[in-house]
């Protein structure tokens, strides 16, 4: 058995095609360098993946949105 976390292991369902997007690009920027929330928000938009309203990543959107889809994958726990 396995120490380590697997990913998805608390998840009740598949991502979404819009989280596996959204994920697929935070790796991206976080391979390219970007660790702080100013780098991941200027990542995401220079990538052009924006926010579910269409519009570019804010620092707070940002902030928002993850705290969104940790509530939607806990289930609000």
């Amino acid at each position: 058995m396995s120490l380590y976390l697997v990913q998805n292991q608390s998840r009740t369902a598949d991502p979404t095609p819009y989280e596996s997007k959204l994920a697929k690009a935070i790796e991206q920027v976080f391979g390219d360098g970007g660790h702080s929330l100013e780098a991941l928000v200027d990542g995401l938009n220079e990538i052009g993946i924006h926010s579910p309203d269409g519009s570019p990543w804010s620092q707070d959107s940002l902030t928002a949105e993850m705290a969104r889809l940790e509530q939607s994958v806990n289930g609000g726990r």
